[in-house]
């Protein structure tokens, strides 16, 4: 049996749609995490918002100074 072209055109949509969908949720879980470790360190939402924008850079530089 072989496939039709539409069918194949398909499948690569929907791939590419599971991969953006995986991308916003980790920078938007990134986000969160840096924020929430932010306001715990130092209870300041000036660097709440710095870090959230930084994310998983911020997430990584904690956990290596911490």
């Amino acid at each position: 049996m072989r496939r039709h072209t539409s069918d194949i055109r398909k499948v690569k949509r929907v791939k590419k749609m599971e991969n953006k969908t995986v991308i916003k949720n980790g920078i938007s879980f990134g986000s969160v995490l840096a924020i929430t470790i932010s306001w715990s360190a130092n209870h300041s939402i000036i660097w709440a918002i710095i870090h959230g924008c930084l994310s998983w850079l911020y997430v990584i530089y904690y956990a290596i100074i911490r």
